[in-house]
């Protein structure tokens, strides 16, 4: 479907913009919030990256997935912007929709949403592209321009300190129980 769009957003077909604008913002916002831990951040590095789509079409290959493209714009403008110090580090409520009804679930969900924040930029990017966003490793390679290898390891990583937070976690549960 962004192929056919893509080509008619480079022909200055601006409603094919506003359609590829709706179709990846709710699911870029939700990733660059957990990228700034800051929901107003999280919405300049979204505009800031579509406008940046918008200018650099031209330069896109479009017999290539858009997805990953756009992301590594999208990481790239998150990471000026926390660089630039305009970013207040202060973590949002979730921004992913609120489905889950069991109390229990909600507040473990809560509590690895606060792990993934909490998590250094090193991990918490390529775990949000992979277990938020469904990226396959090699796409996030790209995405970071790392080594597979490296965004392996940065996935085992992070993987095990979210483990070790949960396993905290639980057992503080566990002794008030």
């Amino acid at each position: 479907m962004d192929k056919g769009v893509i080509q008619n957003i480079i022909n200055g077909d601006k409603e094919a913009f506003k359609q590829l604008y709706d179709e990846h913002f709710d699911r870029a916002l939700r990733s660059a919030a957990a990228i700034t831990r800051n929901k107003e951040t999280a919405k300049d590095a979204v505009q800031e990256a579509f406008i940046r789509v918008y200018l650099n079409l031209s330069s896109y290959d479009i017999n290539k997935p858009f997805e990953p493209w756009f992301y590594r714009i999208l990481i790239n403008e998150c990471n000026r912007i926390l660089k630039k110090g305009s970013a207040l580090l202060l973590v949002d409520p979730p921004l992913l929709e609120d489905v889950m009804i069991d109390p229990v679930a909600k507040e473990t969900f809560s509590d690895l949403h606060e792990m993934i924040l909490s998590l250094e930029d090193l991990y918490r990017i390529p775990v949000v592209l992979k277990y938020l966003q469904g990226f396959a490793e090699k796409e996030i390679a790209h995405i970071l321009d790392l080594n597979l290898n490296t965004v392996k390891s940065r996935l085992y990583k992070g993987r095990e300190k979210l483990k070790a937070a949960l396993e905290t976690i639980e057992n503080g549960r566990e002794k008030y129980e």
